[in-house]
């Protein structure tokens, strides 16, 4: 079994518990976080938070995909989640996060980025990581520059959101010390 935890000063970033469902549907179940995110239901009910739970371990074993809590590394409080979606054949990685509204503005996605961004460029040896967010939540921008990342460019009216066209922003990272 494939155990996957990354730590940083205020952080641990590791797989999510099945008691968590109830604790993940209470921060998920916010009209802002569904209105910022391209696929979350809303409402979110605790059976939609063990459903996106369910494969996490099994994706991380194959490699497919990794979905982590962001928890306090001292009390392990559930802050959000942090997700990496490495396509090795490109070498490339999508990042996503998602940051429970009590803990915003408190530099927790930052961090759980900047670790992600490192563990896929010094553990999975990716070339690149990226990450979009919509036009509309700047605040998502800012964690990603705080991380590193730069603008790459905008996908105007690019996707649907409630019926109404958003624009995606795209942040990128090249991986400074991956040469192949």
């Amino acid at each position: 079994m494939s155990v996957i935890e990354l730590t940083t000063n205020r952080l641990k970033l590791r797989l999510f518990q099945e008691e968590e469902a109830e604790h993940i549907a209470a921060l998920c179940n916010n009209y802002a976080i569904y209105r910022s995110t391209l696929t979350m239901p809303y409402p979110y009910t605790v059976d939609d938070a063990r459903l996106w739970m369910k494969n996490h371990q099994e994706n991380i074993e194959q490699e497919k995909r990794y979905e982590l809590a962001v928890t306090c590394r001292k009390s392990g409080m559930l802050y959000g989640a942090i997700m990496l979606n490495p396509n090795y054949q490109h070498k490339h990685g999508e990042m996503a996060y998602w940051i429970g509204e009590p803990y915003w503005g408190k530099g927790y996605g930052t961090e759980a980025l900047r670790a992600m961004i490192d563990f896929a460029f010094t553990e999975k040896n990716l070339h690149r990581v990226y990450a979009r967010y919509f036009k509309s939540n700047p605040a998502s921008g800012r964690v990603m520059e705080k991380a590193g990342m730069t603008k790459e460019g905008i996908l105007k009216n690019h996707v649907s959101k409630e019926g109404a066209f958003e624009d995606l922003v795209y942040y990128g990272m090249v991986n400074p010390t991956c040469t192949t």
